[in-house]
């Protein structure tokens, strides 16, 4: 299979992501209207502790070798993670743009919604990791099934402004 092949299907594997975590968060997952201010607060935990990982190991590398230690040029394994954690601090600041208003905005479903969003978000950014060290083409998954859900989350709160159906339905 070819590079482009695998990182559509990929892309297109993280989509299906998407529409299953927004439609399970929706239809399972219920919480009081009045979390959702504590519950946008710590969707972003989940997120927050896997960057935490990111930066701990590309700073495990640094120390440990001495090619790096210095503030060098990245290279290898140490590079890879920097990408990762770049991107992941991309995705991160677009989820924050986005999901707590989407959250207020799906009155109903918001609760459930952001949390599971979070959670998501957490697991999607570990594939990405895992699959960029294995084969670069294999973080499609992970980046798709990270920014997908964002971006289907934002439609859905614009369809929802846009229909003025603020109260779910």
């Amino acid at each position: 299979m070819h590079k482009r092949a695998k990182i559509g299907l990929g892309m297109a594997a993280g989509m299906g992501w998407a529409v299953v975590l927004l439609w399970a968060a929706a239809q399972f997952v219920r919480l009081p209207v009045f979390t959702l201010m504590p519950t946008i607060m710590t969707a972003f935990f989940a997120p927050g502790v896997v960057m935490l990982l990111m930066i701990g190991r590309l700073a495990q590398r640094r120390f440990f070798d001495d090619a790096i230690i210095d503030g060098d040029m990245l290279t290898g394994a140490a590079q890879i993670d920097q990408r990762v954690l770049q991107n992941t601090l991309e995705q991160l600041a677009l989820a924050l743009a986005i999901w707590p208003a989407a959250a207020v905005i799906l009155t109903s479903e918001g609760p459930g919604v952001i949390l599971c969003l979070g959670l998501g978000f957490a697991v999607a950014r570990l594939a990405f990791w895992g699959g960029y060290h294995l084969s670069p083409p294999l973080r499609a998954f992970g980046f798709a099934a990270t920014f997908y859900p964002t971006l289907l989350v934002a439609i859905w709160a614009g369809w929802r402004l846009a229909t003025g159906s603020l109260l779910g339905g």
